[in-house]
């Protein structure tokens, strides 16, 4: 099923161009603006919200502050599932990481205003848990591989800072570490070269899970809305748990591309990229609809 909203016919198989892959690979982030109509992001609001007043009476929103960090949210909504080809956003992820993608992990957060000035605390990180430390080296000047990307849509108004938005070191992707205030009892300083990611309602920013990022408290009388989603190596495992019911509306309409990145393969192999016979399996969805519109490219090695 297409989405019932105007993007001019782009079909999200656009390829990215190559100054937004050099700014991502040198940056570890990239902004989009204007991702989403304003028709699609009010109607991703009203999603949103309609899921947060069931978690509410499910008891799994926080009762003091009204936090909620809802994991696999996307089977919860039919507009949810449409996200993971959004033609605006998409062409980033398959230039970006490639055909062979799945999504492993995506949240939807609702941060209402803070009642109360927040305790001190220290929570920048990478993404990745054990993939930070599984593959590392013992060369501290070799970076991590990437392993995934995240894109998050931006639903509220944070055109301005200190509204819960995210906040980012640009560049920092390629660090293995970074250094901890030795006390984190007190508010410490952000890290130099922090950059607090004020965006617009529907807008999106694309981030590399190796990028040292961290939430910021909302201040503001905004109550932040977003949307993260996840995409990695389909050789890799999931994160979150997403139970779909295949026989439901909302699995009967995703497309076979769709229905690849929620983890769909025909075998084992498949998972790997390829047939049992070790050649590079060409019906794999997102390959195949790449190959047939000539998107493939042996210069960018996870488009071969």
């Amino acid at each position: 099923m297409s989405a019932p909203f105007d993007y001019g016919g782009l079909t999200g198989y656009e390829p990215i161009s190559d100054a937004d892959r050099k700014e991502f690979l040198e940056q570890g982030f990239l902004q989009v603006r204007n991702v989403l109509t304003e028709e699609h992001r009010a109607a991703l609001v009203a999603a949103v919200d309609r899921v947060y007043e069931e978690e509410k009476v499910a008891g799994n929103v926080k009762e003091k502050t009204g936090v909620l960090h809802l994991l696999g949210f996307l089977n919860r909504d039919e507009l949810f599932g449409q996200l993971l080809t959004h033609p605006t956003v998409f062409p980033y992820m398959w230039g970006l990481a490639g055909w062979n993608i799945y999504t492993h992990h995506n949240h939807l957060d609702v941060t209402p205003p803070t009642p109360e000035e927040e305790p001190p605390s220290w929570g920048w990180h990478q993404d990745g848990y054990r993939q930070n430390s599984d593959p590392e080296t013992m060369d501290p000047n070799l970076p991590r591989p990437m392993f995934s990307l995240k894109v998050a849509y931006v639903l509220s108004d944070l055109s301005e800072t200190g509204r819960g938005a995210t906040k980012v070191i640009p560049g920092s992707h390629l660090w293995n570490s970074l250094p901890r205030p030795a006390d984190t009892t007190v508010h410490n300083p952000d890290p130099e070269g922090t950059v607090e990611i004020t965006a617009n309602p529907g807008d999106c920013f694309i981030f590399d899970r190796r990028l040292w990022h961290s939430r910021s408290p909302n201040y503001s009388d905004v109550t932040r809305k977003m949307l993260f989603v996840g995409y990695t190596y389909r050789w890799i495992r999931h994160l979150d748990d997403m139970p779909i019911d295949y026989n439901g509306e909302w699995w009967q309409n995703r497309t076979p591309v769709q229905r690849q990145i929620c983890g769909e393969a025909t075998s084992s192999a498949n998972y790997w990229g390829i047939n049992w016979n070790g050649y590079v399996d060409d019906e794999i969805p997102l390959r195949k609809e790449l190959k047939t519109r000539g998107l493939l490219d042996r210069s960018v090695p996870w488009l071969r």
